[in-house]
């Protein structure tokens, strides 16, 4: 039997009813019983309804109330086809939208049996397992695990089963083409009428990316960029977690001797190749030790030696320095550095701190102690509580001083110099400030000395003079006779590198040399005569000048005042404090303005307070006074137009 098709011709549809074709074709345009026109134009019935219409009793010869029945049926029909093929229209475009969303996801959709296999996946199943739907069909996610994701991964299911969701898992797989995966997944569990699990369902995601820059992220925050090896943030999480299990151990803090020396003088990229060597150097002398080496920053390495204690841990040390002195490093065609050495501290844990922080500052005061001992040695950690104090005091200010000059919080200030004449403006002496940690003001006698200990106050002097160079380029500063006094470290002038550096700085600044008086110590310029001597005359070549600070605090010797080219003396301020009141101060004074006149040099007094004592150097014949009576030191720079006003050089 032929196969009934779904609708009727109008013929076929006319024969079925008893009625006229021309009164289906009066129908259709009335909207009785409106036919579905095919491609060609023809009219097409549903066979349902007109089979219907055909067994109600509307016949062509019906009364009129049976024929207003009929239509009412017929029009409840057609209104009901409608729906229904509206509805199916619907789920239809809703069906084709959900298809291509998720075909076209990037993530990967899947279901799977109740026992984890696959039964449905959509084409984001290539990028995570580099196979199609139909090859992946029966297996399941952690057919692909590596390695050690195994015990994770049954932690997963479990918490599935347990909780019925879990969001945002992180597993590690490996694709059918041997390539790592990290996936995030997503699922849900499905379960039938009575509450049995069915299957899973899901999303997953490739990570990997965004994985590895995580990891990546990770890495820079815990390990140095120069060499590789982990830095002090992975040495403090490492002591953290052996302190916490109470584990025992010790920790090794290692600093090269004089390493500025091969910056300043064989470049910054050379000191960074040193300090790659150094670290492999490093690693191999622990290589069949239970020990890890770490790069704190600048020419620092640490050494953790967990289960270690003291004796140990100083073995490591030596072999270390040892390794050191006998390191040839290479320096292209500039020979071949070697006899590096290093100083070095030991602590112990838990016995020299119970916590990471007193740890490291134990061990930073045991590396400190080893270099105030002659360097190239190894110190144990004590409690002696004298030394501990100093050294405690050099490592803070160490640590100090080196953040303060990496962050540029070295503060200018300025204190006026006098005419005491007709007291007028005529110089401006520069002071060093600091600021520390907290946001303090540091004054210069509370870090200049241990920054000369040091070895920093080099740094310091370079960068005081490079910061009142900017001052003076600056175009509202140009033709000022105004001069500005900057006092110099004494270790500053004993280091010729420096003092070659300081030479090639001032020579290149396109300022008026003149304007700078450069002040060193009596008791620096007296310590080494000869060098001071050849500073001052290389200085004024390029026209700069220089005084003579503190004058009568060391020395006071008027026979080798004569020797030094200095323009002008400044009289220590202890000398002019006490003038009014003591007889021998006064002697001293006087004493000195008539031998500086003699030697055609300018007195300058410090420390001038009071008008009193401001009277007397007048009278005395002191040409300049600097201190208080006349201003407090200031924010430097001043205002260069009030400096203008007020200056007239003698």
């Amino acid at each position: 039997m032929a196969h009934e098709l779904p609708e009727y011709s109008i013929q076929e549809a006319a024969a079925k009813l008893g009625i006229p074709v021309q009164k289906l074709r009066r129908w259709d345009a009335q909207g009785v019983l409106v036919a579905r026109r095919t491609d060609g134009g023809h009219r097409r019935y549903a066979r349902e309804i007109i089979d219907g219409l055909a067994g109600s009793a509307l016949v062509a010869g019906s009364d009129k109330h049976e024929a207003e029945k009929y239509v009412d049926e017929l029009a409840a029909a057609r209104r009901t086809l409608k729906e229904k093929r509206r509805i199916i229209q619907l789920l239809l475009e809703s069906e084709s939208r959900y298809r291509d969303l998720v075909e076209t996801s990037h993530d990967l959709i899947w279901t799977t049996d109740a026992l984890g296999r696959f039964t449905y996946l959509n084409n984001g199943c290539v990028d995570i397992f580099g196979l199609q739907q139909k090859d992946l069909i029966g297996r399941c996610f952690f057919d692909f695990e590596a390695g050690l994701s195994h015990v994770s991964n049954r932690r997963f299911l479990s918490a599935l089963r347990k909780n019925g969701e879990v969001k945002n898992y992180l597993t590690h797989l490996i694709s059918a083409d041997g390539n790592d995966r990290w996936v995030g997944i997503n699922a849900r569990v499905s379960h039938d009428d009575n509450g049995a699990i069915i299957g899973l369902r899901g999303t997953a995601r490739n990570v990997t990316e965004q994985h590895k820059a995580a990891l990546e992220i990770e890495r820079f925050a815990t390990h140095d960029t120069l060499t590789g090896l982990p830095n002090r943030v992975s040495l403090q999480k490492v002591l953290e977690a052996a302190l916490a299990d109470g584990e025992k151990g010790s920790v090794l803090l290692l600093d090269l001797d004089h390493f500025k020396y091969i910056n300043d003088n064989f470049g910054h990229r050379a000191g960074d190749q040193l300090i790659i060597g150094i670290g492999g150097l490093l690693k191999d002398v622990v290589k069949d030790e239970n020990a890890q080496v770490f790069r704190l920053g600048g020419d620092e390495f640490a050494l953790h030696l967990p289960d270690a204690l003291r004796a140990e841990a100083a073995q490591v040390a030596e072999r270390a320095l040892t390794g050191l002195r006998h390191y040839k490093f290479q320096l292209g065609d500039q020979g071949c550095l070697s006899t590096l050495t290093a100083s070095a501290g030991v602590v112990s844990y838990p016995f020299h701190g119970n916590d990471v922080a007193s740890l490291l500052a134990n061990v930073d005061i045991a590396m400190y102690q080893a270099k105030d001992n002659g360097r190239n040695r190894v110190v144990l950690h004590d409690h002696n509580p004298d030394d501990l104090r100093s050294t405690h005091r050099r490592v803070h200010w160490a640590r100090e001083l080196r953040e303060v000059l990496d962050e540029d919080r070295v503060l200018l200030y300025s204190q006026p110099v006098v005419r005491l004449a007709d007291q007028t403006l005529v110089h401006h002496e520069v002071l060093v400030r600091i600021v520390d940690r907290s946001g303090n003001i540091v004054l210069p006698g509370q870090f200049i000395e241990v920054a000369e200990s040091l070895g920093m106050a080099q740094e310091i002097d370079l960068r005081v003079v490079t910061k009142v160079l900017e001052v003076l380029k600056q175009p509202q500063m140009r033709g000022q006779k105004m001069r500005y006094f900057v006092n110099l470290s004494r270790v500053s002038l004993s280091d010729q590198h420096w003092v070659q550096r300081f030479q090639g700085m001032l020579a290149a600044a396109p300022v008026d040399h003149e304007q700078l008086v450069f002040e060193i110590t009596e008791t620096a310029a007296m310590a080494e005569v000869g060098v001071t001597q050849e500073f001052i005359s290389q200085m004024k070549k390029l026209g700069c000048r220089f005084a003579l600070d503190d004058f009568g605090a060391g020395f006071s010797s008027f026979y080798f005042l004569k020797r030094f080219e200095v323009d002008y003396l400044k009289i220590d301020g202890n000398f002019i404090r006490g003038l009014a009141s003591d007889e021998a101060n006064r002697v001293f004074v006087r004493a000195l303005c008539d031998v500086a006149r003699g030697l055609d040099k300018q007195v300058i007094a410090e420390w001038v307070e009071n008008q009193e004592v401001l009277k007397i150097l007048t009278e005395m014949g002191v040409q300049y006074g600097q201190g208080f009576v006349f201003g407090h030191p200031q924010p430097f720079p001043a205002s260069a137009s009030a400096d203008r006003q007020a200056a007239k050089l003698a």
